[in-house]
């Protein structure tokens, strides 16, 4: 009887010293680092100037880092990136502090409900935080059916993403099509390895369907 939790307790160190339990996130660290992103994705990370700036908020932390990675390696070219993400300025142990920080970020979808009492600052402070991405025309059903089909596997049925593959839903519109211009373009480089893919196989109306479905989930889990 007494070999049982002996043979636990080895596993549970075997697992630890394996690094299989997590790291606690330096949110300090984050937050500070977060000043400086802030001047273009704001100070909640939710985004500027209506999608020029992407939403980095709740953004998959695995994929936030190897973004990071990519504008530093110069694999994703993006002028703007290149002084924050060299590696003086952004070395492995803080790319690992922004990404866990930022992906812990929640912002609601609805406006809080205020108190008589709350201050014209106090509103505009929770106001701040809060991601309501405009609907956007489209078929929905048809949307969805495309998404499903061909983007799910990556980016999961709900559109919050895994592993690697970046959240989409509650994005900003113009910001995702901005990039899938992109990768349709060769401009940004997609996972398919050499030409074609997956996104070259859709029409431009299946596009707009499954954007117009991404922003009519955006409420769900958000």
């Amino acid at each position: 009887m007494r070999i049982f939790p002996i043979r636990f307790f080895f596993l549970s160190f075997f697992l630890s010293a394996a690094g299989v339990v997590a790291a606690p996130v330096d949110e300090e660290k984050g937050k500070e680092i977060n000043g400086v992103c802030a001047a273009c994705h704001g100070e909640f990370g939710q985004g500027g100037k209506r999608g020029e700036y992407p939403r980095i908020a709740g953004q998959r932390a695995a994929y936030l880092k190897d973004q990071l990675k990519s504008f530093r390696a110069r694999q994703r070219i993006n002028i703007p990136m290149y002084p924050y993400t060299q590696e003086r300025e952004l070395p492995d142990e803080d790319i690992e502090a922004i990404a866990d920080y930022l992906a812990a970020i929640q912002l609601p979808t609805k406006p809080p409900a205020f108190k008589a009492g709350d201050d014209a600052l106090t509103r505009l402070r929770a106001m701040e935080k809060v991601m309501i991405v405009p609907r956007v025309e489209g078929n929905l059903e048809h949307g969805k059916a495309v998404y499903q089909k061909a983007c799910a596997a990556c980016h999961a049925e709900d559109g919050r993403g895994r592993g690697k593959f970046p959240l989409l839903v509650g994005q900003y519109t113009n910001y995702l099509k901005k990039q899938v211009d992109s990768y349709l373009k060769g401009e940004r480089p997609h996972d398919e390895k050499g030409a074609g893919g997956i996104l070259n196989t859709l029409a431009e109306q299946d596009i707009q369907d499954i954007l117009a479905w991404l922003t009519s989930i955006q409420d769900s889990g958000q």
